[in-house]
This record gives structure tokens, sequence and C-alpha cells, in this order.
């Protein structure tokens, strides 16, 4: 039997693929020719994730690979082309490796906004001693939007700091373990009104795009906090700036836009009370490999005629809660 053909969408570092040797037919691919390689390739990894090109590129009725896999949680720039959507394509996805890293990065975010980091790191800039009071976390209230993996670990990092948690799901949830009743999304405008936090960290979808608009910041008390580790376009940023310039909200923290890089002339570098950081939160020190590793076992599963871990319903739009 021959060895199955691996096609690596590339970026710069490539992914550790050593386990691969002598067991697959490993080529890299970047954009422009990925169009007249995909008819060969037996599985796809994308791991240039920021890519559009898989959307332009993939093949019609014919040859296409039979897995493809993306090393990021999200998956909407797979499943924005129809074609790939409505086949028998398996789409498995990076679930798990940036659950704690995240939750950690939004757990530093929601501290240096109640402790005004930066405000101290500015008066130590200008050598000033100004005292201040901050506010205690123990006790505030975050409503969390998205009940996956990583919106539980977003969940259980700031129960540890005192914070009492509703996660929101899809639907409506009850006897969870950990948080008791998971919200449906419809329940958001009643639970608005009374967060210290909101964090959107829900997986993009017709349903979620634009899903904090004036209409959601408005629903929001003037002394809570908004962070998105989501995705861009999940918020209405010219909303998100209104209600900041206008004092409706007390601070947000964006790690993900609309467009990205965000552009040196968009108005978000200039808003107050607004943390802008580079699409980072689950990217810490080895998280590469840990990517590789990940395909790679999901590869010896898939060469063994095993179940794959982490298959998207390309309906839904994510992994459903409980899959493997």
């Amino acid at each position: 039997m021959s060895e199955p053909r691996v096609l690596v969408l590339d970026d710069d570092p490539r992914p550790r693929l050593d386990r691969l040797t002598g067991r697959a037919q490993v080529a890299y691919v970047d954009e422009a020719a990925l169009a007249e390689r995909l008819p060969t390739a037996d599985v796809l990894l994308v791991w240039n994730f920021l890519s559009d090109a898989v959307r332009d590129a993939w093949p019609g009725p014919g040859a296409r690979p039979r897995w493809v896999h993306t090393a990021s949680a999200g998956v909407d720039r797979l499943l924005s082309s129809p074609e790939l959507a409505a086949s028998e394509t398996v789409v498995t996805n990076a679930r798990g490796v940036f659950d704690q890293p995240i939750a950690e990065y939004v757990a530093g975010l929601v501290l240096a906004l109640a402790k005004d980091f930066r405000g101290t790191w500015e008066l130590q800039r200008q050598r000033r001693w100004r005292h201040r009071e901050t506010f205690r976390l123990g006790g505030t209230r975050a409503v969390v939007v998205g009940s996956g993996p990583i919106g539980r670990a977003i969940g259980r990092t700031l129960k540890a700091l005192g914070v009492t948690v509703t996660l929101v799901g899809r639907t409506e949830r009850p006897g969870d373990p950990e948080f008791d009743t998971v919200r449906a999304i419809g329940s958001l405008p009643g639970l608005l009104p009374e967060a210290d936090w909101v964090v959107c960290v829900a997986p993009l979808t017709e349903e979620s795009v634009g899903l904090f608009d004036h209409r959601a910041f408005g629903l929001m008390r003037p002394d809570a906090h908004f962070i998105n580790v989501g995705r861009g376009q999940h918020v209405v940023e010219d909303d998100l700036m209104d209600a900041l310039l206008a004092h409706r909200l007390a601070g947000a923290a964006l790690d993900v836009f609309a467009q990205e890089p965000l552009p040196s002339d968009s108005r978000l570098w200039d808003v107050p009370n607004l943390l802008i950081s580079p699409h980072m939160s689950g990217d810490t020190v080895g998280w590469r490999n840990d990517l590789a590793d990940q395909f790679c076992d999901n590869f010896d599963r898939w060469v063994a005629d095993e179940p794959l871990f982490n298959v998207v319903d390309k309906s839904l739009g994510y992994v459903p809660t409980g899959s493997g």
C-alpha cells in the first residue's frame, strides 16, 4: 500500500512532522499552488490557519482530500467554502491546545482591568506617585459566551478568582456539573445587565456574526467590561467604540478583530479604556509543537482507521460538546 499523501498549507516556521517520516509523503505548498495540488492529496493540514486559500482553491467534483485538519480552534475560514462544507471530507480542528492558555490570558485581562495595571505602568513611566483604589474580583459576575472547552476553561479559571460565572451556549443544558445550567444564547439579553464581565469566546457562525452590537452594549452596565477572544466578526467595532467613548462601558479588551492585522490608521488604537492585543491569547511558548503533535496523534488514528479526535460538525461549525 502506498504512503498517504499529506499536503501542508505552509507557514513559517513549518510544523514538526518528524513522526510521519517513512509513513507519509509530506509536501508543502503555498497559497498560489494550493488549487493545483489539492486533488493529489489524501490529507490537508492547514498550518497557515489565517489563510483563506482553501475557500478559493477547494476542488469541485473529483479527487480531493479525505481529511482536512486546521491548526486552529476556529473553522469558519474553512467552512466559508460551500463545496468543502457540503463534501464528505472530514474536518478536524485543534480543540484542546488553546484551552488553558486562553483561560489564563482572559484571567490576566480581567485582573489588569480590575486592578488598573495599565494606569500603574503609565504613572510609573511618568514617575508619579498617585495612590488609587481598585476593584475586588471576588463576588463579581461574569457571563462567558461560548460553552466549548475554551469557554469552560475560562469559567473555571475565573471561578478560582472568586468570580461567579454563567456559561452561555447554543442551547440550554441543565445539570452541568461545573456551571449548574448552561444558558441558551437566547437568554443573553437578560444576562448582560447583571454582568460585571462579559467574555466572548463563541464559535463564528451565521447566528453569532455581529452578536455584540449597540443593543448588546446598551444592555450592559456602565461599570461593566467586555472581552473578546473569539472572532473579530462577533463584535460591531464601531458600536463598541461608541459605547466606550460615551462611557457606557467601563472598559474592554480585544484580541481579535474584523480585519487582521489591525490597520495602523484604525480608530480603535486611540479609544480610551480599550486594551488591544494581536490575536495572541492562545499562543504560549511551544504552542506550534503542541499543534504538530496533535495532528500526528490524529494521523495515527487515521491510518489505523480509528475515529478521529475533534471532528467538526460542519452543519454547526464546531466540534459538538462531548465529542472526542
